[in-house]
C-alpha cells in the first residue's frame, strides 16, 4: 500500500515496461512540464499532439529537451484532440491526458460513439486521489468532475472504479465509506438510503474486493476521535480508504478544500471507466498535480 504519491513514483520506475501517454493538444508548459517530469521519472513514455511549433516553443521556454517526447504535429486544437482518441483507439497509447484544450471538447472526444473511448453500456466517472498530510494514507474519492446526481445504478459503478483503482494502488481489500450527511439511518434523506442499500450490495457480494459501509458522515469516515465520541461500530469507521459521495457538489467541495485550506496537500484526478485512464485536470491546476494524475493513470492502465 502507498501512502504518498513519491511512493507511486518509485514502483513505476522500478517497472519494466512502461505504458506510452497520448497528450491531447500539449501545447502548454504545464502539461508539457508534467511529461517531461514523468518522463525523467522513468514512469511513462509520452506522445504530445499538437502545434509541433508551439510546443517546441514551450520546450524552448522550460528548458525541456523536446527530443523525449514523440511528436505528432497537428496545428489545429480539435482536429489534434481527435487525433490523440485516435491513436489510443489504435492501440498507441494506454493513458489520454488533456491538455490545454477545454474539458468539454476533451470529453465530447471521449464520448464520441463513432471514434471515442467509450464502451457500449459503460459509466463514465471521476475518481480523485488526495494525499493530506493530516491523513494516515492516500483518500480516493468520487465523483467530483463528471456524474451531477448519480443514481443507484451509477453510484455502484463508481464504487467499483474506486475500488479497482485502489487495488491498483496496493490496496488489498479497501474500506469505502458511503458518504451522507449523517450516519444515522433517516429514511426521508436519499442519500442515506442508497448509502445502506450500496452497503448492503457489497455485503451480498455483488461488489468484490472490497469492505463498504454507509451511510457516513465525513467525520466518522475519517476521524476515529469522532467514532469514540459517537460510540459507532463500524469495519471502516475511521479508517477508510475511498469516500464515495452522494452527489458532485459534495465531492467537489471536499476536493477544493483540501486544495485551498489545508497546508501540503497535493491531489491527482482521473476519468475511468473508459478503455484507458484518461487524465482529467483543470488547465489551471499545478505541474504537481498533473504529475500525481499521470502517476495513478500510469499505475491503473491494463
Amino acid at each position: 500500500m502507498f501512502t504518498k504519491f513519491e511512493d507511486i513514483f518509485a514502483e513505476l520506475a522500478g517497472r519494466g515496461a512502461k505504458k506510452r501517454m497520448v497528450a491531447a493538444w500539449a501545447v502548454d508548459g504545464h502539461t508539457i512540464s508534467a511529461a517531461s517530469k514523468a518522463v525523467d521519472l522513468g514512469m511513462i513514455d509520452a506522445t504530445l499532439v499538437g502545434d509541433e511549433n508551439l510546443i517546441r516553443e514551450q520546450c524552448d521556454k522550460e528548458g525541456i529537451d523536446i527530443n523525449k517526447f514523440t511528436i505528432m504535429h497537428n496545428p489545429s486544437e480539435l482536429p489534434a484532440v481527435a487525433q490523440a482518441v485516435t491513436m489510443v483507439n489504435q492501440g498507441m497509447g494506454d493513458i489520454l491526458m488533456k491538455g490545454l484544450c477545454s474539458t468539454d471538447k476533451f470529453m465530447r472526444a471521449i464520448l464520441n460513439k463513432e471514434t471515442g473511448l467509450l464502451p457500449p453500456k459503460a459509466v463514465l466517472s471521476h475518481v480523485s486521489v488526495i494525499q493530506n498530510p493530516n491523513y494516515h494514507k492516500l483518500i480516493f474519492l468520487s465523483d467530483m468532475a463528471v456524474i451531477p446526481l448519480p443514481d443507484l445504478t451509477q453510484k455502484k459503478a463508481m464504487l467499483n472504479y474506486l475500488v479497482n483503482t485502489a487495488h491498483a494502488m496496493g490496496i488489498a481489500c479497501p474500506k469505502v465509506a458511503i458518504i451522507a450527511a449523517t450516519e444515522q439511518m433517516l429514511e426521508k434523506m436519499p442519500a442515506c438510503v442508497e448509502a445502506a442499500v450500496l452497503a448492503k450490495k457489497v455485503d451480498r457480494g455483488e461488489v468484490k474486493g472490497c469492505i463498504a459501509d454507509g451511510p457516513l458522515a465525513l467525520d466518522v469516515a475519517i476521524d476515529q476521535e469522532s467514532v469514540e465520541i459517537k460510540h459507532l461500530v463500524s469495519p471502516v469507521a475511521g479508517d477508510a480508504d475511498c469516500l464515495l459521495f452522494p452527489n458532485i457538489e459534495s465531492a467537489n467541495v471536499f476536493y477544493k478544500t483540501n486544495s485551498k485550506l489545508a497546508a501540503d496537500v497535493k491531489q491527482a484526478g482521473m476519468v475511468v471507466g473508459a478503455k484507458v485512464p484518461c487524465v482529467l485536470s483543470s488547465r489551471a491546476d499545478s505541474i504537481d498535480t498533473k504529475l500525481n494524475s499521470i502517476a495513478i493513470a500510469a499505475m491503473a492502465a491494463k
